[in-house]
Parts: structure tokens; C-alpha cells; sequence
């Protein structure tokens, strides 16, 4: 679906320097919950294309990566790519910019949608020592912040999530990542101070 030479540039974007949780790794394991998931999907190629676009702008400098991400998908040149799924997952690169899904979708749309925000936070729910990694990754990636700055900022950004009902959208990412994630939050934020 993706041409070698787009997939090549997607990959060397994810190899920027500034990178440490944003990389192609990344990617990887967000296509590994696609497998798993793929046949409870109603758009699996807006989901597949969500996947491969979602971080393909990334700048910790910078408050504009999902719409930056989102317009790179516009602007690929896809001319097979249906238009309706390219908005799709235009739409859900979107999303990622508050982890929220927005309101009216089609029915369809929304679980799509829901799904890939599930796959975008399964990092949260990982293991304690692979959750650890990706905090620390994220550390990395804003390695300018001063200390201080740092941990309430990210304290702040932790705590909103905690104080959401639900972490996960779906009934899949809820029974499977939920409990852990809560679990890796509370251990991060009282990390933080």
C-alpha cells in the first residue's frame, strides 16, 4: 500500500536525533496490536496508514506534531489511496493530539478510532520494567527542559490522564491494558515528586 520510497522516508524521519520513544520501534509495536487486532477493524487501511503517519513529524520543541503528522499524510503521494480512508486516518492522527475521540463520528469511525488510541497508549500498560524505559525515553526527548520544570510538567500530564474514567477507549484496551496502566502511572507521578 505504502511505495518503498515513502515507507523509506517514514523510517528515516523516525530515526531523527531528537527521538528516543518516537522511533521506528515505535511504529513496530503499534503494527504488532494491528495484527492482533486487524479483523475487529471496519477501516483497517486508515488504522495501518494512522500507524505509519501518526509521529512522522516529531519536534519536543513544538505543539503542532499531530497537525504536522496529519498534513504530511495529505500531502503523501498516494494516488490509489481511496479518499475516504486517507481521511480516516488523517482524522486519527488527529486524535492523538489529546487522546480523545472526537465528537461525531460514525459509529464505524469511532471504534476505529478507539482502537488506535488504545494501540497509540499501550505503552502505559506494559510491563513495570518496559514502562520504565519509555519514561525514561521520554526524559530524553525533552533532555532541554530544566529538572524541575520537567517533573511537574510531566506530573501534570500523568495526573490528567489518571483522573480520566477510562485510560482506554475500547473493551480490548481496557481489559488489557487499563489495570497495569493505572498501576505504572501512580508509581511514575509519586516518582516525579
Amino acid at each position: 500500500m505504502i511505495p518503498r520510497a515513502l515507507l523509506a522516508d517514514l523510517q528515516a524521519r523516525h530515526a531523527e536525533p531528537q527521538r528516543h520513544y518516537h522511533t521506528w520501534a515505535h511504529i513496530e509495536a503499534l503494527l504488532g496490536w494491528f495484527g492482533q487486532r486487524r479483523e475487529h477493524l471496519h477501516d483497517p487501511a486508515a488504522v495501518e496508514l494512522a500507524i505509519l503517519f501518526h509521529d512522522a513529524v516529531y519536534d519536543p520543541t513544538r505543539s503542532d506534531n499531530e497537525a504536522e503528522s496529519a498534513r504530511l499524510l495529505m500531502d503523501a503521494d498516494l494516488p490509489d489511496l481511496d479518499h475516504a480512508v486517507r481521511a480516516r486516518a488523517v482524522r486519527m492522527i488527529e486524535g492523538t493530539a489529546r487522546h480523545e475521540i472526537p465528537d461525531g463520528l460514525k459509529p464505524d469511525d469511532q471504534s476505529d478510532m478507539a482502537e488506535f488510541l488504545d494501540m497509540d497508549l499501550s505503552i502505559l500498560g506494559a510491563r513495570p520494567d518496559v514502562f520504565d524505559a519509555y519514561e525514561q525515553a521520554i526524559r530524553r526527548e525533552y533532555a532541554f527542559v530544566p529538572e524541575a520544570l520537567y517533573r511537574e510538567a510531566r506530573r501534570g500530564i500523568l495526573q490528567r490522564f489518571v483522573e480520566r474514567p477510562w485510560l482506554y477507549f475500547s473493551d480490548w484496551g481496557r481489559e488489557r491494558f487499563e489495570a497495569a496502566a493505572r498501576t505504572n502511572l501512580a508509581a511514575s507521578i509519586a516518582a516525579l515528586g
